[in-house]
């Protein structure tokens, strides 16, 4: 706090390709693009599933499904942030500590075991849990509102606002969490470990830096949380959508004419499929 390396967003960005490069960008992509595509599955199956056992589509039932696959991934997610963290903050060129993703895994748990590769479990269950059960419900409420149905054409526009938008509301539902999970993932990386657990992580956070602490780098996150939901959702519930069609028709029958009704179905959800 007493001297902060970077003055915003925008200054971080333009020191880090300064000092790095534009590659310096995608420190710690390693650890993402093995994880995010099990992630992905897991969440939409496990919510899918859960919904369907719930037996109702509602607004509750939504967000009990989206909290279960949030609390599941969260097995995947940790390592994986906890790798994509100490990645993202450690030196460039010779000095650097770890040679990728699977290489830090490797060192904390010869170092710390299986305790240190979970390390951030509790704070990353607690931001996960709500804040899927918040993303689920969202969309859900909000693709109903602007009325997404088969046939519409401004269909994939508005699945991308719900998805972006849902997104946003996802994080803004429990950032403060967190900042204190990414805070004890990289706790120790440069000099003795500082926190003795979550609360403790709070309670020197907050009594060295006050309450902005708790929003420091919300900024890139929204940023980035937008297009990344929104292709997200987008491309699964067109994709599923398309994909159940098919399989509702069978191979080599016509399709009859659909008698006129007053209103198209409504677009069925990736909970729903």
């Amino acid at each position: 706090m007493e001297k902060p390396q970077y003055r915003g967003t925008l200054h971080c960005f333009q020191s880090i390709i300064r000092q790095e490069s534009v590659l310096g960008l995608y420190k710690g992509l390693g650890s993402p693009l093995m994880g995010l595509t099990f992630i992905n599955a897991l969440v939409f199956g496990v919510q899918g599933n859960t919904l369907r056992a719930l037996g109702r589509d509602s607004p509750l039932n939504q967000f009990l499904a989206g909290a279960a696959a949030g609390a599941i991934q969260c097995v995947i997610c940790c390592p994986m942030e906890l790798a994509k963290t100490r990645l993202q903050l450690q030196a460039a060129g010779p000095a650097r500590t770890y040679r990728g993703s699977l290489d830090c895994l490797a060192q904390i748990y010869r170092r710390e075991g299986l305790r240190g590769v979970n390390r951030g479990m509790a704070s990353t269950l607690l931001r996960e849990t709500p804040s899927f059960g918040v993303y689920f419900l969202a969309y859900d409420v909000l693709t109903r509102a602007l009325g997404c149905e088969p046939g519409d054409r401004l269909l994939v526009p508005k699945l991308l606002l719900a998805g972006g938008t849902s997104g946003i509301l996802s994080w803004l539902s429990t950032y403060p969490v967190d900042v204190v999970k990414s805070r004890l993932q990289a706790d120790g990386l440069r000099g003795a470990p500082r926190y003795r657990g979550m609360l403790d992580c709070v309670r020197q956070s907050y009594r060295a830096e006050g309450w902005r602490v708790f929003t420091r780098g919300l900024a890139s996150t929204l940023l980035r949380a937008f297009p990344v939901n929104a292709a997200t959702f987008a491309t699964v519930t067109v994709v599923l959508t398309y994909a159940r069609g098919e399989e509702a028709q069978p191979e080599g029958e016509a399709v009859p004419a659909a008698p006129a009704a007053p209103a198209g179905p409504a677009l069925a959800q990736p909970s729903s499929l």
